[in-house]
């Protein structure tokens, strides 16, 4: 079974000069485990790894797509899993380092994917006439368990339960229940964490350092090439943000503020994801010395995965 190492851990929280900080001790080259860091020019609003903080280690799925395009869990997943296999290969050690849950889960995990390649336009133009209401009694009709988890309003996701057993004659719920949540890999997870008033706090100022940084013109490049809301890139936490500044709704002071309460919910989220999905190996991050924490979590690694 291949070894990988996983640092996960919320936004701000020091991932990135822990995942270094691990490729050099262990041999390492490091897979962004970030599903907005693929994105080529969104480099201040995703703290993309800069190449001073690489410090010569290679950093894998990092600037690889174009802002206009789009990037599934499933691709997610295959390029992860090859990446594993190579880096393994060369005797080195693969270091996934980011906050993306679900992402990392998907490649670690024997996670199986129900996301045929397609646009679902045919099961949009189907159901067209359906109310949000009467959709979701269909759904119930055909599978009641999936119907249950999933709110009427939420119409996409009613639609893409609908469209799974229409498309494979089973019921989302029993793919799910197929689904043994087992790693498909020798992992250690590394969890890191801090207080949340200190954390909060740090993202807080990151978001004005970014500012300070020009995210206002990085934006306005992306923008000015006709990069939409509706573009996943521009969902992203620090992007999405600014559509509603340009539709002259709101001001620069509310953009500011947005981003900084919709990165504090996102860490909230992170933290509920990894506690639930994965055994993770929590490290209280000493910011006075850092050192100190690297040195924690190699002890642990050395004696535990045996690297």
């Amino acid at each position: 079974m291949e070894k990988v190492i996983v640092v996960i851990g919320p936004t701000s929280v020091g991932k990135t000069k822990m995942g270094v900080a691990l490729a050099k001790k262990f041999n390492g080259e490091v897979i962004s485990g970030d599903s907005m860091q693929i994105y080529k020019q969104m480099d201040i609003g995703t703290a993309k790894v800069t190449e001073e903080e690489k410090e010569g280690i290679i950093h894998h799925c990092v600037d690889i797509l174009n802002s206009d395009e789009t990037y599934s869990v499933h691709d997610f997943q295959q390029t992860v899993r090859k990446k594993i296999t190579e880096i393994t290969q060369r005797g080195h050690v693969p270091i996934i380092v980011g906050g993306t849950g679900l992402y990392i889960k998907a490649a670690l995990y024997d996670y199986q994917f129900d996301e045929m390649e397609n646009d679902h336009h045919a099961i949009n133009e189907k159901y067209k006439d359906y109310t949000n209401e009467q959709l979701h009694d269909h759904l119930k009709s055909i599978d009641e368990e999936s119907a249950k988890t999933l709110h009427f309003n939420n119409r996409r996701r009613v639609l893409r339960a609908i469209e799974i057993y229409e498309t494979t004659g089973k019921r989302k719920s029993e793919m799910l229940e197929e689904q043994e949540h087992i790693c498909l890999y020798d992992a250690y997870f590394v969890g890191l964490t801090l207080p949340r008033d200190v954390l909060y706090e740090r993202i807080n100022k990151r978001v004005d350092v970014m500012m300070e940084n020009g995210l206002k013109e990085e934006m306005e490049r992306l923008y000015s090439q006709g990069l939409t809301r509706n573009h996943q890139s521009m969902k992203a936490i620090g992007y999405k943000e600014w559509f509603d500044y340009y539709d002259h709704q709101i001001d620069l002071n509310d953009v500011l503020e947005l981003i900084k309460k919709h990165s504090r919910q996102y860490a909230k989220r992170q933290y509920t994801w990894f506690k639930n999905q994965f055994d993770v190996h929590w490290y209280d991050v000493n910011l006075e010395n850092f050192e100190q924490t690297i040195e924690q979590v190699t002890d642990d690694i050395e004696k535990i995965l045996k690297v």
